[in-house]
């Protein structure tokens, strides 16, 4: 079982003074931390189509970087230099027990903002370059060393390097610097400048990143669920309409009138919990998704031993909303019916990813059906 060592600092400390405020270096964050996949397995996993890895080459002389998408081909590896480039594996929670179980330290955090475990493995002088990301991230040194650099906070207006398959920032400025030992942990809150390069042979990062849907996803995504809702009959409407002096003019009672409408969509709480219980709940590859007939999934609601509880898939997303109408389940994007379910299974599914023992009522059973239907449990 893995667990953060937090020294003199606690979870909620952390959270009043650091996050998303500014970096943090823990030493020791996970003394005597064994990684959870040896380099030539991380290696054979970017050979899978179904998983997303990226191989990117410096070139010191030039200053140029070399990107390659996944899946890679075994000879790519045998013909790669001795230093200066860094494998990148996205989401290996989902291929890999242990590293599911890594993740585990980071839930005093909701579950829901908890994006992805990336492991990196980087020869010396392998990085990606001088960047940011819009997103907090705990990058947690597992093998070998890796020099962090600290800079500014960045945005979408900073300078780029500019014909480059990576966004690499050409006015970097590096304002501290560490070097990150196994089990050594830095945190850095969104759009903070860095730069990571690998001081050793064999340098493994573990890059466990947050989701932070942008403002722009949320307002199309909350819209665009909503508007396949609404009746083509309600309309923009007008009563009391007085003669107009200006007809070209959209007056602000026009304006008043078109608010009220939209504040009265945004303020319906239950609309909104359903949009956005199935929309964070949305699976990171949906396409990769266990998804079972009818008939399986009656032998395997057959087959279950109920009193043993059911496990969470490592790859399937869980979350459940309390409201003074009762608690609503979504999994893997879709709602779960919950009406007669015993709800502190579900919550310990959420929670813990096991459920525990569950009774064979016909409101459980139909809830579990579902969540195995989705992909959610095993």
């Amino acid at each position: 079982m893995y667990q953060i060592n937090w020294g003199d600092l606690t979870p909620e400390r952390f959270l009043s003074e650091f996050w998303q405020k500014k970096p943090l270096l823990i030493r020791q964050a996970f003394p005597n931390l064994e990684p959870v996949i040896e380099a030539d397995e991380l290696a054979g996993l970017a050979l899978e189509s179904e998983v997303e890895s990226r191989l990117i080459q410096y070139q010191p002389d030039s200053g140029e970087y070399d990107l390659k998408k996944g899946p890679l081909d075994e000879r790519i590896f045998a013909e790669l230099p001795e230093s200066h480039w860094t494998l990148l594996v996205q989401a290996v929670d989902h291929y890999v027990d242990a590293a599911s179980e890594l993740l585990e330290s980071f839930t005093f955090i909701p579950r829901w903002r908890i994006d992805d475990l990336m492991i990196s493995y980087a020869t010396p002088g392998g990085g990606v370059g001088p960047h940011y990301d819009n997103y907090d991230v705990f990058l947690l040194q597992a093998g070998g060393t890796r020099r962090w650099e600290i800079g500014a906070a960045e945005s979408s207006q900073s300078a780029r390097i500019p014909d480059l398959p990576l966004m690499i920032l050409s006015e970097f400025k590096a304002l501290q610097s560490f070097e990150l030992e196994p089990g050594d942990m830095l945190y850095l809150p969104p759009q903070i400048s860095h730069n990571g390069v690998a001081t050793s042979a064999d340098c493994l990062t573990y890059s466990i990143g947050f989701r932070a849907p942008s403002d722009a996803e949320l307002l199309r995504g909350f819209s665009d669920a909503l508007g396949e809702k609404l009746s083509g009959e309600s309309r923009y409407t007008d009563p009391g309409l007085t003669p107009s002096a200006h007809p070209g003019e959209v007056d602000q009672a026009a304006l008043a009138r078109v608010r009220n409408k939209l504040s009265q969509l945004l303020e319906n709480q239950d609309q909104l919990a359903q949009w956005f219980g199935a929309y964070v709940s949305e699976a990171k590859y949906p396409e990769d998704l266990f998804q079972p007939d009818a008939q399986e999934v009656r032998e395997w609601i057959n087959s279950v031993d109920l009193q043993s509880g059911v496990r969470a898939l490592p790859d399937s997303r869980m979350v459940y909303i309390r409201s003074n109408s009762g608690l609503s389940l979504f999994g893997n994007g879709s709602e779960v019916p919950t009406e007669n379910c015993d709800l502190n299974w579900i919550m310990s599914l959420c929670d813990e990813r096991f459920s525990g023992p569950v009774s064979d009522s016909v409101a459980n059973i139909k809830a579990l059906s579902k969540l195995f239907e989705l992909g959610c449990i095993e």
